[in-house]
């Protein structure tokens, strides 16, 4: 088997706002694997610099490399590669990829037999813009939208979603909201409240990680559903993962391979949420197509055989200079079609 590392720097179409701060572009390492039967398989490794547990492990490539041959050496490269969620994800998608294996390939979207429904996402903008975003969005057959909220007035952004029921019920419009730990623990409560009265879905992280005590508060006593999604960056191993969930017990968690454990550790979080009856979605995190094509077939695993609870898929688009892939967006659903090995190289 041989393993091939290219690097490459997404630009974003325009810049990506959110309550951290601003995108502009994305570094990735693109991992080709290759049998002896001359099978190709394709990763990527994209942590995102101010967020993933690992964003300070691949500053050369020389360090990817190094991690990948220790990995591979040892007696499970998975559990090897824990604490570097965004080179497992990597690792583990091109060994599938180039097998086939039915752990991502023996489901309906696999085989092109159906879509898999994903949101609307609206990035953070002045008013004017996130409406444009949204009517854009409308126009192109979604009816579920996620707002990243939390770096503009609050006033403003309640007007948007005011503005945004009073047009569309909740039967023909979800709204998912993002706050990206925007709040603080003292005004978090009241901005929920707020919020629920526009019956909006859930909030996903609506203040910063580590306050499990707080959160956990917070969800107990939140009048609309709280989603983890920060909070569960850097707890890499079973107990870690338990503790959490056991501690905050929130209503959803959202799950992101390359910050979140590669593939094995986002099943594992599915398996331990659905053990407390604790409900989760998975989305991508600003990966290229080859990321991106691989989180939509670990969540038509995850969720399927038939996904019918909206994802986080939208990403792709956001790129000028994405990889081409067997991808293909059909309204609001994301669809995989058939290729050749050529269209792969």
């Amino acid at each position: 088997m041989n393993i091939d590392l290219f690097q490459k720097t997404l630009h974003f179409k325009t810049p990506a706002r959110t309550s951290r701060g601003e995108y502009k572009e994305h570094h990735m390492v693109l991992v080709s694997m290759t049998d002896d039967q001359g099978r190709i398989g394709l990763g990527e490794c994209a942590p995102l610099p101010d967020l993933s547990y690992d964003r300070n492990s691949y500053r050369m490539m020389s360090d990817v490399a190094r991690l990948i041959n220790e990995a591979m050496e040892s007696k499970d490269y998975a559990d090897y590669l824990r604490p570097y969620p965004a080179l497992l994800f990597a690792l583990e998608s091109a060994m599938y990829d180039m097998t086939k294996s039915p752990i991502l390939y023996d489901t309906p979207f696999a085989r092109s037999e159906e879509g898999i429904p994903f949101n609307g996402l609206i990035w953070m903008g002045s008013y004017d813009e996130m409406l444009a975003q949204v009517k854009k969005k409308l126009l192109a057959g979604f009816r579920c939208i996620k707002l990243k909220i939390g770096a503009i007035e609050w006033e403003q952004e309640i007007e948007l979603i005011r503005f945004l029921r009073s047009k569309y019920r909740k039967d023909n419009l979800e709204l998912r909201v993002d706050a990206n730990c925007a709040f603080t623990p003292e005004e978090a409560p009241a901005k929920l409240e707020e919020l629920a009265r526009y019956d909006v879905h859930s909030i996903e992280q609506p203040i910063a990680t580590g306050q499990w005590k707080t959160m956990a508060e917070l969800c107990k006593n939140s009048p609309l559903p709280i989603a983890l999604d920060e909070e569960l960056i850097g707890l890499n191993y079973l107990h870690e993962k338990q503790a959490m969930l056991d501690t905050i017990r929130p209503q959803y968690i959202v799950i992101k391979p390359t910050l979140h454990g590669g593939i094995s550790g986002s099943m594992e979080w599915v398996n331990e949420a659905n053990k407390r009856g604790i409900k989760s979605w998975m989305t991508s995190a600003l990966e290229s197509n080859v990321g991106l094509r691989n989180v939509a077939l670990l969540a038509a695993r995850c969720y399927g055989p038939h996904v019918l609870f909206t994802q986080g898929l939208g990403t792709g688009q956001l790129f000028t200079d994405n990889i081409a892939m067997d991808l293909e967006l059909r309204g609001a659903k994301m669809w995989r079609e058939d290729v050749t090995d050529e269209n792969l190289k």
